[in-house]
């Protein structure tokens, strides 16, 4: 009688409760990607500051201040 009555409900709410555990996962695997991302390594920020310093947006003097700030 329960399943008669209620059946169709049932699946109503499994299919949400699917649905709201792929948002939850597809959040974690946001989480894990955008925190593992958050720094970017030295030898990144060095290729940065080379390619800003080669556009002429830095100065020689800019460019070795900013180099020791990365390498200390």
């Amino acid at each position: 009688m329960y399943l008669i009555a209620r059946g169709k409900n049932m699946g109503l709410r499994e299919a949400e409760q699917a649905k709201a555990k792929a948002k939850q996962q597809a959040f974690h695997s946001y989480i894990r990607e955008t925190a593992g991302t958050a720094k970017p390594s030295a030898t990144d920020e060095l290729a940065r500051l080379s390619e800003t310093k080669a556009k002429g947006d830095l100065t020689d003097e800019e460019f070795q201040r900013a180099k020791e700030k990365i390498l200390h």
